[in-house]
């Protein structure tokens, strides 16, 4: 939309506030909220904010940063009062002298976005989301009891929650986002929303709009909405599975040779794979991240890939009624930062086209198997994540210097509170035995 459009809709409809989104190096959503009055000098990129109170942003001395709102992003919450209506944008980052502020997340992703896009490569997702959706007790606290007994693809009444996703899908539509499916997961109170492909950049402002409204909605409901990778200890976690489109400039997918698998589709799966366990801090970022990267709970364990529909291994080949090869990625999850996990696909892809790098056997077995396969596995821990991280001269070079510091230094300091931290386990375990 042209400037002149969304003033004519914020007029039309009445919009009373516009807030200014973007996203912390974590993946946490952040806004700043102006009157409509303001909505020239935010068009005109004049709103300045304190990036110094923003964690792994700017330093108190230098701490003047302008948000620039990307004017297709435009558009009304769904949800909000009839009256006096609230709109957003989602923004990029500049610096006060107008260049790219280095530690957006947003930027990161931009700018592998745009080397794709000139080497003639045009990248296509479509992400399937698991949340889990968690009742609130009499303070309004969340808590664990879980209700319902429903599980993958059950209807109601064992599904209790079937309005809520029809509320989320309707919405999203609504703000212009298309879902492809909805249903309930394998986990008790687990759910998955799945968007129609679209590029990289709008997949990933579509993540963020995704998890905006589902905690919104699900708190009207009366419920709680949890990213949390994994919260039961005998149930699969939240994954954000990407399936992976590519074409040329020509419209042609570059993953397909008569109607088998091209070697540039090769190359681009060797490289995935090549960096998927330096690239574990970014896809799995919490300690919590790595209880679900467990055998037997629908996540991948080994560095692997598969040419059929094996959901076992960390890539494979979906089958697709319409024959046209597709790449699916099962390792992130629904924590990342799906900016900075978006950005590092594409240059994971980038290299292995790039370097034409070769591809290890596919692995078609069930991997949970117990089999001891001669091959890498993903790390076991953020600690063994934030080794892999830190060494890594690929991932410092594509994130940054200062988001490649500021991640790590955050994830350290985590991952201490976690082994300082005692927890229900040990108290169950030696409180009255020792």
């Amino acid at each position: 939309m042209t400037k002149e459009e969304i003033f004519a809709i914020v007029e039309e409809e009445d919009v009373e506030f516009i807030r200014l989104q973007f996203t912390d190096i974590f993946g946490t959503l952040k806004n700043i909220a102006i009157t409509a009055s303001q909505l020239e000098d935010a068009m005109e990129n004049r709103i300045l904010f304190d990036g110094s109170s923003v964690k792994g942003f700017a330093p108190i001395e230098d701490s003047d940063l302008y948000l620039h709102p990307d004017l297709s992003t435009f558009c009304i919450f769904p949800w909000r009062p009839q009256q006096g209506k609230v709109a957003r944008f989602i923004c990029n980052i500049h610096r006060t002298d107008g260049s790219v502020f280095e530690a957006d997340p947003r930027a990161v992703l931009l700018d592998a976005y745009d080397k794709a896009r000139r080497l003639g490569l045009n990248i296509f997702i479509e992400a399937e989301c698991e949340f889990f959706l968690l009742n609130t007790d009499d303070k309004g606290e969340v808590s664990l009891n879980v209700r319902e007994k429903a599980s993958y693809f059950d209807i109601g009444p064992l599904d209790m929650s079937e309005n809520i996703r029809r509320d989320i899908v309707l919405t999203l539509e609504e703000m212009g986002i298309k879902i492809k499916s909805s249903h309930h997961e394998i986990a008790k109170a687990q759910h998955e929303i799945d968007f129609t492909d679209q590029d990289a950049l709008k997949c990933a402002d579509a993540i963020q709009t995704f998890r905006m409204a589902v905690k919104t909605l699900a708190k009207r409901h009366g419920l709680s909405a949890s990213f949390m990778p994994k919260l039961f200890e005998n149930e699969n976690g939240s994954g954000m599975h990407f399936k992976i489109s590519a074409f040329d400039d020509n419209g042609k997918n570059i993953f397909e040779d008569n109607a088998k698998l091209s070697d540039r589709a090769k190359s681009t799966i060797a490289g995935i794979l090549h960096h998927s366990r330096e690239l574990s801090l970014i896809n799995n970022p919490l300690v919590n991240s790595y209880k679900r990267l467990k055998p037997n709970f629908d996540a991948p364990v080994y560095v692997s890939w598969s040419s059929n529909s094996n959901r076992s291994a960390l890539l494979r080949i979906p089958t697709e009624r319409n024959n046209q090869i597709k790449l699916e990625l099962r390792s992130p999850d629904s924590a990342t930062n799906p900016y900075l996990c978006i950005a590092m696909l594409i240059y994971s892809i980038l290299d292995g086209l790039e370097n034409s790098m070769e591809l290890e056997d596919a692995i078609n077995e069930n991997m949970y198997s117990g089999k001891n396969y001669n091959i890498k596995k993903l790390p076991d821990t953020l600690s063994e994540a934030i080794d892999e991280f830190e060494n890594s001269n690929f991932v410092k070079e594509k994130l940054g210097t200062q988001i490649f510091n500021e991640y790590v230094e955050a994830k350290k300091i985590e991952w201490n509170e976690f082994n300082n931290a005692i927890t229900d386990w040990e108290i169950k375990k030696y409180l009255e035995r020792f």
